[in-house]
């Protein structure tokens, strides 16, 4: 080897190694039902008690203005690991245990995109996303036998690991990789789940390669079931005591994943996220109107905390409008990589709001959805438009509560959000880039068509009962 050869790559291998180095983990903690209003942080009178959140808050940057991508569960899942609109395939509820899975292998998603650029990846808890299983009958959901295989679930999309259960109706079936590994008690599900996601930090720490971590847990969603040394954690009384255990559960495993971090060294290059995907079950929180499955804000309205220490400043608060979709773009823009056209369709980088280097709104508008339908925000404005094909319209920043609806009287700012809407769904994408197919018909009037079907036939009924 020459001299000039050692020099070049004397030069050129710290450079690689730094590159390497340089790539933050990302971990995802993704809540289940939690409502804008119940960590303290988000509302001073809250009785609930997060402090993990909370403090991770502190250490951070606070969203006021974050969106799940739907209102109820499955939607939301499928447009943080593609970053696409699920209204795009019509995906408007949610799957059960035998359900066939909804994003094909072909879809790159954020796994199998930070997988190929040189990431671990693991998810770990709920998959609510469907799966094939290849030797099992279909019965009561929470009869998955033990070594029953699946295919096409995460390790298909890019996950190395998978450890978690399908939703959280089958909470008690574990599943490891592509096999039911366990069938337990509810109250056991989530210590599993909190002890492996512990394990696989630990693990990571021996490696010297980035790690991508998906923890979708299953606190607040039922079944409540808080464990033993949870009980009577929240200072509540009676049956809201048992659920405000279960919040607390709940924050309490994200505390132990920020303890994990810290003991292993890993913080400091980790971008750690914690959310939720939609709003509380039955659970409204003034001002916000409504719960988890409307198309209101308190239906997706989320709190949403991050931190990366040295890039975001802590104590922050951001009112950007911001989408769970944004995780995807938002690794990829710091990762200094561009997509596919086909892939992350609706997906926006909030790392200048994250860097605190945003100087005006990051999405243009940002799409709702929820079982009736969709809505469309752009700014102050907010247009929402029903299957049923009523349309309504508010100005959040002077009606955050959506009380006044403005559809008669501000027709002008009506049109201009549903021709965008129609852009959007007619482009197949919310971003710049080439037009791509919808797998969705959305037209509502064709939605609407088997519901007429089947009352014409009971009036046909009546008639000839008439007769």
């Amino acid at each position: 080897m020459t001299k000039a050869c050692q020099i070049l790559i004397a030069i050129l291998l710290p450079l690689s190694v730094w590159a390497e180095t340089s790539k933050p983990n990302v971990v995802f903690v993704l809540f289940d039902d939690i409502g804008y209003g119940q960590p303290p942080s988000y509302r001073e009178n809250s009785p609930f008690k997060t402090p993990s959140l909370d403090r991770l808050a502190q250490q951070g940057m606070r969203f006021t203005d974050a969106h799940s991508t739907a209102a109820n569960c499955t939607p939301t899942r499928y447009g943080v690991l593609t970053g696409r609109y699920p209204s795009r395939i019509g995906q408007f509820g949610v799957l059960k245990t035998y359900s066939k899975p909804i994003i094909p292998k072909k879809r790159l998603t954020v796994a199998s995109f930070l997988k190929g650029q040189g990431y671990h990846t693991a998810c770990i808890g709920k998959w609510h996303l469907g799966m094939n299983w290849v030797d099992v009958k279909k019965g009561k959901s929470e009869e998955l036998p033990i070594g029953a295989r699946m295919t096409d679930g995460p390790n298909a999309l890019g996950f190395d690991y998978f450890y978690g259960f399908t939703h959280a109706r089958n909470i008690g079936g574990i599943i490891e990789q592509d096999k039911v590994v366990a069938n337990v008690k509810g109250i056991e599900n989530q210590p599993m789940m909190i002890k492996k996601a512990l394990e696989y930090l630990d693990a990571r720490a021996k490696e010297d390669k980035p790690f991508f971590l998906y923890f979708p847990v299953c606190p607040p969603h039922s079944p409540i079931v808080p464990a033993e040394e949870f009980v009577g954690k929240s200072g509540m009384q009676g049956k809201e005591g048992k659920y405000g255990d279960w919040v607390y559960q709940g924050d309490h495993m994200l505390g132990r994943i920020m303890e994990a971090l810290e003991r292993n060294g890993q913080a400091e290059n980790t971008l750690i996220i914690a959310t939720g995907d939609n709003g509380a079950a039955g659970r409204s929180y003034e001002p916000l109107r409504d719960n988890k499955s409307s198309i209101y804000e308190g239906g997706h309205r989320e709190p949403f905390v991050a931190r990366w220490p040295g890039k975001i400043k802590p104590g922050s608060t951001s009112d950007q409008v911001i989408c769970l979709n944004d995780l995807f773009a938002t690794c990829a823009e710091i990762l200094g990589k561009d997509l596919p056209p086909d892939a992350a369709e609706d997906s926006v980088s909030i790392l200048p709001a994250l860097l605190g280097k945003d100087k005006g709104p990051i999405r243009e508008a940002t799409v709702h959805q929820a079982p009736a339908g969709l809505a469309i925000r752009r700014g102050d404005w907010k247009l929402i438009a029903l299957r049923s094909g009523t349309k309504e319209l508010y100005n959040l920043k002077d009606d955050l509560g959506e009380t006044r609806n403005l559809i008669d009287t501000r027709k002008d700012q009506g049109q201009k959000l549903e021709e965008l809407l129609k852009s959007y769904i007619a482009k197949g994408r919310s971003t710049p880039g080439p037009v791509q197919k919808n797998e969705f018909d959305f037209s509502w009037d064709k939605e609407r068509e088997p519901g007429k079907k089947k009352r014409k036939k009971r009036e046909d009924k009546k008639d000839k009962g008439r007769k």
